[in-house]
C-alpha cells in the first residue's frame, strides 16, 4: 500500500474528552470536530464520543450533514453564520443549530435553532454588544438555544478579563428574553482557566485531540495521532548527484526513499531526511523500515513555523486512517 498511514487512537480521545468534561464540572460540552475533527475524522471522533458529548460544533454546513448522515443525532451547532438561505434551508433540513451574528443572519436563521455569537474582541464575526437588541428583535421567530464568543488571547489576564464582562452582560441579556439558552465561552484555553469562564458549557477542540493552547499545558491530555512512512526503496546512488530536487552536501553511501512529501500536508521546508521534500517521497541516509514521521505536533509544528492546529490538519490529508481503542 502507498499511502502514509494515520494511526488514530479513540480511547485517548475519549479520555482527553472525559478528562475536560470533569474540568469543566461536568457542566452541557461541545466535541469540536471542525475541519474533519482536525484531521483525525470526524464521524470516527463522533461516534467514539457518543456517550460523553453532549453536543458537537463544525465549521461549515456541509460538515454538519456529514455527521447527520452518519447518524450523529446529537445537537451539532454550524459555528460559521450563514452565508445564504440555501445554507439555512440545508442546516432546517438536517436539524443542524445555526450560528447568528448580525441582523441579516438572524432573518436569514428565522425559525430554526440558533445561538448568538457575540463579538467580545476576536473581531472574527460576531455581533457587536451595540447590535445585540436589534438583532435579538430580528429573532423572534428563531429558537435561541444558546448564547457563545471566543477568548481570542487566554494567555493574557487582562484581555481576557475585558471579553470577560463583555460577554457575561451580552449572555445575561439574551437569556432575560431566553432563560434556556446555554452559554459557553471557554474552549480549551478557558476550561483549563477554569472558574468564572465556563458559564453553562464548554467546546473543547484542540485538548480533544491531546494538545493545549499556547501558554497552557496539561499532562492529562493524550496525542491521539501518528502518523507513518513506508519505505518505496533502499538503494547506492550511481552517479554521486543530489538529494531529491537539491545538489547533495555530501556523498552518500546509501540512500532510502519514503512515501511522503507536503501532497501530503508535510511541510517542504522542514527535512524529514535529507534535502527539501518532494511532492510524494522523502530521502533519508538512514534506513529505519516503516517510519513513524509524526507523533508530536506541536514539535513538529515549532520546526515549521507554524501551531499544532495547522499541523494536525494537514498530515492526514493522503492517509489511510487506522483506527484504534
Amino acid at each position: 500500500m502507498q499511502k502514509t498511514v494515520a494511526k488514530i487512537n479513540l480511547a485517548a480521545i475519549r479520555s482527553n474528552a472525559r478528562h475536560l468534561k470533569e474540568l469543566s464540572g461536568g457542566r452541557f460540552f461541545y466535541a469540536v470536530v471542525k475541519a474533519d475533527a482536525y484531521g483525525h475524522g470526524a464521524v470516527a471522533v463522533s461516534r467514539a464520543l457518543s456517550d460523553v458529548a453532549d453536543g458537537f460544533c463544525v465549521a461549515i454546513v456541509d460538515e454538519g450533514v456529514e455527521l447527520r448522515v452518519a447518524g450523529i443525532c446529537s445537537p451539532v451547532l454550524v459555528l460559521t453564520p450563514p452565508m445564504d438561505a440555501d445554507d439555512c434551508s440545508r442546516m432546517a433540513a438536517y436539524n443542524l443549530t445555526a450560528t447568528v451574528a448580525d441582523i441579516r443572519s438572524a432573518r436569514l436563521c428565522r425559525g430554526i435553532n440558533v445561538h448568538v455569537k457575540i463579538n467580545t474582541g476576536m473581531n472574527r464575526y460576531g455581533c457587536a454588544p451595540r447590535d445585540l437588541p436589534a438583532l435579538l428583535s430580528a429573532l423572534n421567530e428563531s429558537r435561541v438555544c444558546g448564547v457563545y464568543s471566543h477568548i481570542y488571547t487566554p494567555q493574557s489576564p487582562v484581555d481576557t478579563q475585558k471579553q470577560l464582562k463583555v460577554f457575561s452582560d451580552c449572555a445575561s441579556m439574551v437569556k432575560r428574553q431566553y432563560p434556556s439558552a446555554t452559554a459557553h465561552f471557554a474552549a480549551t484555553a478557558g476550561v483549563l482557566l477554569g472558574g468564572e469562564y465556563l458559564f453553562d458549557g464548554a467546546r473543547c477542540g484542540i485538548g480533544l485531540y491531546g494538545y493545549a493552547p499556547a501558554g497552557f499545558s496539561d499532562k492529562a491530555l493524550q496525542p491521539a495521532l501518528k502518523v507513518y512512512a513506508r519505505k518505496v526503496q533502499t538503494f547506492r546512488p550511481p552517479f554521486g548527484g543530489g538529494v531529491g530536487y537539491a545538489p547533495a552536501a555530501q556523498e552518500y553511501a546509501c540512500l532510502s526513499s519514503y512515501r511522503a512529501g507536503y501532497a501530503d500536508g508535510f511541510c517542504r521546508t522542514n527535512p524529514l531526511g535529507e534535502g527539501n521534500l518532494c511532492m510524494d517521497a522523502f530521502i533519508s541516509q538512514e534506513d529505519k523500515g516503516e517510519l513513524c514521521i509524526f507523533s508530536d505536533a506541536d514539535n513538529y509544528a515549532q520546526k515549521c513555523g507554524t501551531i499544532s492546529y495547522e499541523a494536525l490538519c494537514a498530515v492526514t490529508k493522503r492517509s489511510l486512517r487506522v483506527y484504534e481503542g
